[in-house]
C-alpha cells in the first residue's frame, strides 16, 4: 500500500498527507500512456492528450464501463465516491487493468455542508487538497468562458442592440463556483448609462451551467466549437433565438476551454490511475464525468469505474439519457447501487434526518437494530432504484457500505432482499476503513455482472414529443401517476416544439432528496403527480431542462459551513481542515 493503515481511521486529510504519492509520470506509464500524451501540472497531476490517445488506440476494443450510483441520498452520506474508488483499488489488487473516471469537486460543496468530494478514509483520489481547490484550473476556465458570454450580451444591448435582443428574454445567467444565495437574483447595469442597460438577472453555480455541461459532453475541439456556437442566450423582440455565434463570442469561449477539456490524471491512495474530469450536481446539472475522460479510460483500461451523482433517478438516468445518447461508442455494462443500513432505515420510517440537522439527534435511531424499518426501506426506495437501473437494461449490483454500528442481521437482510428485488448481487464492503482490500468481494461481483450480456434500452425515442419524454421519465423512473404543467411550462413546450428543440433529450432538474419533486417525501410513494413549473433549452449542450419543484441553481451556505474549519499551517504551508 501507498499508505500504512491505522486504527482508529484518521481524518481524510491526515490519510491524504500520509500517503506516499508516485510521480504522475509513473502513473501514466502504469496506465499505458506515452510520454508525449501527458502534460504534467506539477509532480502529481497531469493533463491527458485525449486526441493523441484516441487516435493511437482507435482500433483497440473498449473496456467495460461501470457506474456507481445510489439509493435516494440522505444527509448521512451513502459513500458513492468511496465505493467507486474502493472497487477500482480492489480490481487493481486482483491484477485487473482498471482505472477510475470521476468528477472534479465544486468549491461550493467543498466550502459548504458536504466538504470535499475526493472519497474518504483509505479510498481517496489524491492530491485531495489540489483537487478540492484549484486543481488544474478547469472550473476557472469554464467560469471565465461563461461570464465572457454574459458580458458580451450586456455590451451588445448597450451598444445600440444590433441583434435586437429583448432584455426580458435573456436566459443566460452569470456564474461563480461558490455557494452564494445573495447572487440568485440581482440587477445589473445600474449607476448610469456607461454601466450598461439595467435588467434583472442572476447567478448560477459554475458547475451547473450550460458551459460546464458542454465541457463535459464534448467529443473534441471541433465539437466544442459547434456546441458553443449554437448556445441560445435569449430571443429577439420578434421571437427569434439569439446564439453565441450571433454574438461572435463562441470562438473566444472555445479558446478559453482548449486545455480545460483535456482530462486530468491523478491517483488513488493505493496509486492506481484515476482520471478526473467533469462536474457534480446531478439534480440540476447532468452529474457525470466527462465523455472524453470515459472514452480515454475505455481505450487504456479493461474496466473503467465511474460515478453518477446522487441517486439512480438523478445521475444514473442522466448518464443514460444525456451522456450515452451523445457519446458514440459508450455503453454501460454494470451499475453499482450504493446503500447503507442507516439510510435505508430512514427511508423505512425509523427517523428523518434533514440537511443541517445534528447527527446526535437521530444517532440512537440510526444505530439501533431495526429490521422492520430496514425491510420497509429496501422494499420501497432500494427496490425503486434497482428498477430504474433495470429499466435501461443495465446489470445491477447493490453495494452495502458498512458502518461500525451495522449488525450482521441488518447486512444479511439487505443482501437477501436486494437479490429478491432484482439485483444481480448484493455485497457489503469497507473500502473506507480498509481501502481496496475491504472491497475485494464487491469488485469480484461487479466484474461478474459487467461481463454478463446487457442490452441498453431508452425510455423514449428522439422523435417523441416533449410531454411524452417527460411523462415516460416521471412514470417509469419516479413512480409518478402523471404530470402537471404550470402555464410557463406549457408556453415553453409550444415554443420549443415550433423551434424544433423537441428532438433534444431531457436533463430533468429535480430534488435529489426524494423520488418526487418534494424533498420531504421519503421512500417510494405512489399516487402522486410530478409538477413541472418551467423548461429551459440548453441547445449547445443538447438537452431540454424541465424544472420540477422549487430549488435554485445557486446553493446557499449553512449556519455552520465547512470553510470554518479550513486553514493553513503557517510553518509547513500544509492545508488543514479539508475533508
Amino acid at each position: 500500500m501507498a499508505v500504512k493503515r491505522r486504527y482508529p481511521v484518521p481524518s481524510d486529510i491526515d490519510i491524504a498527507q500520509e500517503t506516499e504519492l508516485l510521480p504522475i509520470t509513473d502513473i501514466a506509464k502504469k496506465m499505458g500512456l506515452k510520454d508525449n500524451e501527458i502534460e504534467p501540472y506539477g509532480k502529481y497531476m497531469a493533463k491527458i492528450d485525449y486526441a493523441g490517445v484516441l487516435e493511437r488506440l482507435k482500433n483497440r476494443p473498449n473496456g467495460k464501463f461501470i457506474t456507481v450510483t445510489a439509493i435516494t441520498p440522505t444527509p448521512l452520506g451513502e459513500g458513492k465516491t468511496v465505493t467507486s474508488l474502493g472497487i477500482g483499488q480492489a480490481m487493481a489488487k486482483l491484477g485487473v487493468n482498471v482505472c477510475n473516471a470521476l468528477r472534479e469537486p465544486s468549491k461550493g460543496p467543498t466550502f459548504g455542508i458536504k466538504g470535499g468530494a475526493c472519497g474518504g478514509g483509505y479510498s481517496q483520489m489524491l492530491p485531495m487538497e489540489n483537487i478540492n481547490l484549484h486543481f488544474t484550473g478547469d472550473i476557472h476556465a469554464v467560469e471565465t468562458a461563461h461570464n465572457l458570454c454574459a458580458a458580451a450580451i450586456d455590451t451588445s444591448i448597450l451598444l445600440k442592440n444590433p441583434l435586437n435582443i429583448d432584455p426580458l428574454s435573456i436566459t443566460w445567467p452569470r456564474c461563480v463556483d461558490l455557494n452564494d444565495r445573495a447572487l440568485r437574483d440581482i440587477i445589473v447595469g445600474i449607476g448610469g448609462k456607461l454601466n450598461g442597460y439595467p435588467r434583472q438577472t442572476g447567478y448560477s453555480i459554475t458547475v451547473a451551467t450550460e458551459t460546464a455541461a458542454i465541457h463535459a459532453l464534448t467529443s473534441g475541439l471541433a465539437d466544442l466549437r459547434k456546441r458553443l456556437g449554437r448556445i441560445v442566450i435569449g430571443f429577439t423582440y420578434d421571437g427569434k433565438p439569439v446564439t453565441c455565434e450571433d454574438l461572435k463570442v463562441a470562438g473566444a469561449m472555445t479558446a478559453l476551454l482548449v486545455d480545460a477539456i483535456k482530462p486530468n490524471l491523478v491517483q488513488s491512495t493505493e496509486n492506481h490511475p484515476v482520471i478526473c474530469s467533469g462536474f457534480p450536481f446531478a439534480n440540476v446539472a447532468h452529474g457525470n464525468n466527462s465523455a472524453l475522460a470515459s472514452l480515454v479510460g475505455l481505450k487504456l483500461s479493461d474496466y473503467v469505474v465511474s460515478e453518477s451523482g446522487f441517486g439512480a433517478d438523478c445521475g444514473f438516468a442522466k448518464l443514460m439519457d444525456v451522456k450515452l445518447r451523445q457519446t458514440p461508442g459508450l455503453t454501460v455494462d454494470c451499475a453499482v447501487i450504493v446503500s447503507s443500513v442507516r439510510a435505508l432505515k430512514q427511508h423505512g420510517g425509523a427517523f428523518h434526518m434533514r440537511p443541517g440537522m445534528s447527527y446526535a439527534k437521530i444517532k440512537e435511531f440510526a444505530e439501533k437494530e431495526n429490521l422492520p424499518a430496514l425491510e420497509a426501506g429496501c422494499r420501497s426506495n432500494l427496490a425503486a432504484h434497482i428498477n430504474i437501473v433495470k429499466s435501461y437494461g443495465v446489470n445491477a449490483v447493490v453495494a452495502i457500505n458498512k458502518f461500525t454500528s451495522d449488525t450482521d442481521k441488518e447486512v444479511e437482510l439487505i443482501r437477501k432482499l436486494a437479490i429478491e428485488l432484482g439485483a444481480d448481487d448484493a455485497v457489503p464492503h469497507n473500502a473506507w476503513g480498509e481501502g481496496g482490500e475491504g472491497a475485494i468481494d464487491l469488485a469480484k461481483a461487479v466484474i461478474k455482472a459487467a461481463d454478463k450480456p446487457s442490452k441498453i434500452k431508452f425510455l423514449y425515442s428522439e422523435d417523441a414529443s416533449i410531454k411524452e419524454k417527460i411523462e415516460a421519465t416521471a412514470k417509469t423512473l419516479y413512480g409518478a401517476e402523471g404530470v402537471d404543467y404550470e402555464p410557463t411550462a406549457e408556453t415553453k413546450i409550444k415554443l420549443y416544439t415550433e423551434l424544433g428543440y423537441n428532438k433534444l433529450t431531457l436533463n430533468m432538474a429535480k430534488t435529489h432528496l426524494s423520488l418526487t419533486h418534494d424533498p420531504s417525501i421519503l421512500g417510494a410513494p405512489k399516487g402522486w403527480r410530478l409538477k413541472v413549473r418551467d423548461i429551459k433549452a440548453c441547445v449547445g449542450a443538447g438537452f431540454l431542462y424541465p424544472l420540477t419543484g422549487n430549488f435554485p441553481t445557486m446553493p446557499g451556505l449553512s449556519s455552520d459551513p465547512a470553510f470554518k474549519r479550513v486553514d493553513v499551517d503557517l510553518k509547513t504551508g500544509r492545508i488543514q481542515g479539508l475533508f
